[in-house]
């Protein structure tokens, strides 16, 4: 019986402890490594950046590696106008994407969860669809659809709503478009998830109770919904942020977002100790939106206690 029991114990502490080994090797791991680089000097050398562990030289290579080691990069960031234009640009453009996300994909999830349980299956398989194409290629099917004399004109053009076709593409609104269609499952999907569950009585007893639709919708239906919102607008706004793809291949030389910046550090000026500290700004910027939804769902938990 006790080999059974201790059986049981060690298959816990691996289900626990394999997503913590997880964690360390691919997320702790790569983020002190390129932490320790954001502190470096750059060189014209192979690796780019200096100081240089010796492990052969015991604790007097340990002492010169940790007095080698410099705030210059952070320094740079922060007087530079570019990198701080960088940031301030992303942050704009996953801001308004996220919004403009939102108001598509709520009725989208809405009009899934409201349909017939047999249809739900089919409309959530068309959300996930454009998932089975690489992600690459459906970006450069915007570049064909956005020219001048592309699809997107034509139809305008047929339909006698401009007498020219007007310049789509290598603009903010190309990027606006990419962001929205590449993003648009991120966000209906979570929000389906909460109002799959909803249940409809709720919605007949506030109309029984004299509740017109739109206060029914305001004081129960998006209450609900709200822990699929946030989840959706996280999955949307953090990678966003970040975005290389989009902006490089639908924006103009004027939408540079900091996974551009980052991207020219690391391979154009080969400035890794520049491009590390670039990276973990932004990581530290991700994570105030992180914490306030950590702390919104622990408040809301102890609220249902």
């Amino acid at each position: 019986m006790s080999a059974i029991s201790e059986k049981g114990t060690w298959a816990r502490r691996l289900t626990i402890g394999l997503p913590y080994l997880w964690l360390v090797v691919f997320f702790l791991v790569p983020f002190l490594i390129v932490l320790r680089l954001s502190f470096s000097q750059t060189a014209l050398a192979q690796p780019p950046y200096l100081p240089l562990l010796d492990l052969a030289a015991g604790w007097e290579g340990l002492q010169d590696f940790v007095a080698a080691l410099t705030l210059d990069g952070y320094r740079l960031l922060f007087s530079d106008s570019i990198y701080i234009a960088s940031y301030l640009r992303s942050l704009q453009i996953a801001a308004f994407s996220t919004v403009m996300l939102l108001i598509l994909a709520f009725p989208i999830a809405y009009g899934i969860a409201r349909a017939p349980r047999r249809w739900q299956p089919l409309l959530v398989t068309a959300v996930i669809l454009p998932f089975w194409t690489a992600f690459l290629i459906r970006v450069y099917a915007w570049i064909t659809i956005l020219q001048r004399d592309g699809l997107l004109n034509e139809v305008l053009m047929m339909t006698g709503l401009v007498s020219e076709p007007p310049a789509w593409l290598a603009t903010d609104t190309a990027v606006y478009l990419g962001m929205v269609y590449s993003y648009l499952p991120f966000m209906v999907l979570p929000i389906y998830a909460t109002l799959e569950k909803m249940d409809e009585s709720l919605i007949e007893a506030a109309a029984d109770l004299g509740c017109p639709p739109w206060k029914a919708f305001w004081t129960v239906t998006l209450p609900i919904a709200l822990p699929g919102v946030f989840a959706g607008a996280l999955l949307c706004f953090i990678p966003i942020v970040g975005e290389f793809v989009i902006p490089d291949l639908l924006g103009s030389s004027d939408t540079l977002m900091i996974g551009q910046t980052l991207w020219t550090e690391f391979f154009s000026n080969k400035d890794w100790p520049v491009a590390s500290a670039l990276a973990i700004v932004l990581l530290c910027v991700l994570l105030v939106p992180i914490v306030i939804y950590q702390n919104l769902q622990t408040r809301a938990i102890e609220e249902r206690r």
